[in-house]
């Protein structure tokens, strides 16, 4: 694991800490596979219930892209496309995650912080938060990988205006678009992430699973086979199934076990 990528643990709760402070969190080559290592290690974690993905500090989630890495790694065509089929890899890596995740969203989140942010299930800022994807004054575009994630949540039209303007906005304009959940004070951003993580982590963890499985293929423009139908049913056979029901009838809490 690279010293730029921290994984903590609490329970059944893991922090990927994106690890530069002194660059903002800025996402470099060595960072993109560390998180391609680290989220493909959580995902095959069935102990695990939730992930808080946050940057270190609180002055960013992340700056974006480093930009020193332009001169050496993706100085042409041929190593940027190498350099993005990196980028990719961990991208696939976020979005194939079977646990949910929640983004702690500390102040500047733009360029590649956005993408990885709009990567996660949900995303928690604070009201100084920044936003945006500004790749235009480098003369360059995002590549449809890291586009999608940001246009699934604000559609094509509101997507396209933040990548013509390319302007940096507040947290306001960024729930109006739909980039964000839940917008809190500057000092209460970890506070709700961590209970929102405990939130998730109480309910039942296969049932989580199949949500987030099932809300991401219903966005895909195929019909749902008999098949994927068929599976919504599959929790009705549980252990945790009874333990819910159960628990409900004994107005108890429930004690999920994942099974």
């Amino acid at each position: 694991m690279s010293d730029f990528i921290k994984v903590e643990r609490s329970g059944a709760v893991a922090t990927v800490v994106l690890n530069r402070p002194e660059r903002l969190n800025a996402v470099s080559k060595p960072m993109w596979k560390a998180i391609d290592v680290a989220f493909t290690a959580l995902s095959s974690d069935d102990s695990l219930r939730c992930i808080i993905v946050r940057g270190a500090g609180e002055k960013a989630f992340s700056a974006g892209a480093d930009i020193s890495e332009f001169e050496t790694d993706r100085c042409d065509k041929a190593r940027a496309a190498e350099y993005g089929r990196v980028v990719h890899a961990a991208a696939a890596a976020i979005e194939n995650c079977r646990h949910p995740i929640v983004a702690q969203i500390h102040g500047v989140c733009v360029g590649g912080g956005l993408v990885l942010a709009a990567l996660c299930d949900m995303r928690i800022c604070g009201e100084s938060s920044r936003f945006g994807a500004p790749v235009k004054n480098l003369g360059l575009v995002e590549a449809y990988t890291e586009m999608a994630p940001m246009i699934r949540l604000t559609g094509p039209d509101v997507g396209l205006e933040i990548l013509l303007e390319g302007r940096v906005f507040g947290a306001a304009e960024a729930k109006e678009k739909r980039l964000v959940s839940r917008v809190v004070a500057d000092d209460r951003v970890a506070e709700e992430a961590w209970a929102t993580a405990q939130r998730v982590a109480e309910g039942a963890p296969l049932a989580a699973r199949w949500h987030k499985k099932f809300v991401r293929r219903l966005a895909a423009p195929v019909a749902i086979s008999d098949a994927e139908y068929d599976e919504c049913f599959d929790c009705f056979d549980t252990e945790d199934f009874r333990i819910g029901y159960q628990a409900f009838l004994a107005k108890q809490r429930p004690d999920f076990v994942g099974r």
